[in-house]
């Protein structure tokens, strides 16, 4: 962050998922560029009560860890943080309920061993006046940066303070519906506003050391995302706001939602103190390409086998969507076919929620056994994955179904490394 603010080309990829294949290729391209790596979890995502992926921030630590130790890749180098840390899970209950648990999940979060906490408590809850005033947002983030402040405390000596986010000019955690034009960048005025309430908040609650640890103020760049469309980075229109960073705290900007965005893009929101990018979708939408490319390959190669039992994923990956709406159904609209072409397509990418469920999950190892076992011609690869061709064919890659789904996920991460300035990934993504 210091580098940013000097002007040089250094910003953080932020990576938002639990979907073990994309932490894999995470650990894994930061481990090719000597780098470290930013790996975050939401709070409707993981929190005391397990949240939609069933683990608290204790066991999604474990989690990582333990797919990084069979990578190879130091845990020292991991940063793990908490997005989105408020009461947004429990925007139903009345508020004191609310900001309870959210303190709950904030201290269990720190004492997991996460440092980079983005504190959010913008929505009202269900006996709040609404809209809540900054001034209340700023107090109740504070209130919950004090308690964060205090389980850090209560940990053995030797980890570094919490290093804090925020702001939330961005949708709500999980993403938002179709949105019909680009957002307006977050205004001068309204940065400024934010900045001076949550000062006043945190001195307020005898935090001035934290403040000093806060890195990242939460803005809206002018980039979105949903179902059929990507709103791309104009620098032209974010200017003004690149221009105004703080003199303190030693802030750089936190940009949600960077998904799809060029690669040219990204580079310059670095260069513009757009300094921590947030990804997610986008990673899983390069994975789901990757197993429906292979599902395509499986047929073609394999389907007049005799004895060969083929995979169904595609299949299994709708069905469990369509037994289970609750994440997909107030974000895709149309009628049956639209329905059926965004659960498999969106750049929403809501069939990212459903990859554990069982049934999927079978039949994707049976995929990954049958073309393990036969491994696809080149010409298949050529028709279904060129660019993992090219890799193959020249012993970069071997062609292994793990090893093809990996590396394009990893296709979208080099992206992010390059716009980062990652020291060793020099590839021109241009």
């Amino acid at each position: 962050m210091e580098r940013n603010r000097r002007g040089k080309p250094a910003g953080v990829c932020s990576v938002c998922s639990a979907n073990p294949w994309v932490l894999e290729a995470a650990l894994c391209q930061a481990l090719e560029d000597q780098s470290p790596v930013c790996i975050e979890s939401t709070c409707n995502q993981v929190n005391q009560f397990g949240g939609y992926t069933g683990m608290t921030p204790a066991q999604f630590r474990e989690f990582v860890r333990s797919i990084a130790s069979r990578v190879s890749f130091p845990e020292d180098r991991i940063l793990f943080g908490g997005d989105h840390l408020g009461p947004y899970p429990w925007r139903q209950e009345p508020a004191q309920s609310a900001l309870e648990k959210a303190a709950v999940l904030v201290r269990a979060s720190v004492l997991a061993g996460y440092s980079k906490i983005h504190l959010d408590a913008s929505m009202a809850c269900a006996d709040d006046a609404q809209p809540l005033t900054d001034e209340v947002i700023a107090g109740r983030a504070a209130a919950l940066c004090q308690v964060a402040e205090q389980a850090w405390t209560e940990l053995p000596a030797g980890p570094p303070a919490p290093l804090y986010v925020i702001g939330t000019e961005v949708p709500i955690p999980g993403g938002e519906t179709e949105p019909g034009v680009a957002p307006a960048v977050t205004r001068i005025e309204h940065a400024k506003t934010t900045l001076d309430n949550c000062r006043a908040a945190f001195l307020k609650h005898s935090l001035a050391a934290a403040w000093e640890r806060v890195i990242g103020l939460v803005v809206q760049p002018g980039v979105e995302f949903g179902d059929a469309s990507v709103f791309e980075y104009d620098r032209a229109k974010a200017r003004s706001l690149s221009q105004c960073l703080p003199a303190s705290p030693l802030l750089v900007y936190e940009a949600h939602s960077t998904d799809y965005q060029p690669p040219l893009a990204l580079r310059r929101m670095v260069d513009d103190h757009f300094a921590i990018l947030k990804v997610g979708p986008w990673l899983t939408f390069a994975f789901r390409e990757a197993v429906f490319a292979l599902s395509e390959i499986e047929r073609e190669w394999l389907g007049n086998r005799r004895g060969v039992s083929l995979s169904q994923v595609p299949e299994a990956l709708d069905q469990a969507m369509l037994s289970n709406s609750a994440h997909w159904k107030a974000y895709y609209h149309g009628d049956d076919a639209e329905l059926c072409f965004a659960r498999r397509y969106s750049y929403s990418d809501r069939s990212r929620y459903y990859w554990p469920d069982p049934s999927v999950e079978r039949e994707l190892q049976k995929l990954i056994h049958n073309l393990t076992g036969a491994p696809a011609p080149l010409t298949l690869l050529s028709q279904y994955l060129p660019e993992q061709y090219d890799a193959v064919r020249s012993g970069a890659l071997r062609n292994q179904p793990a090893n093809l789904i990996q590396d394009r996920i990893r296709k979208v991460l080099r992206i992010y490394a390059s716009a980062c300035g990652s020291r060793l990934c020099v590839e021109d993504t241009e």
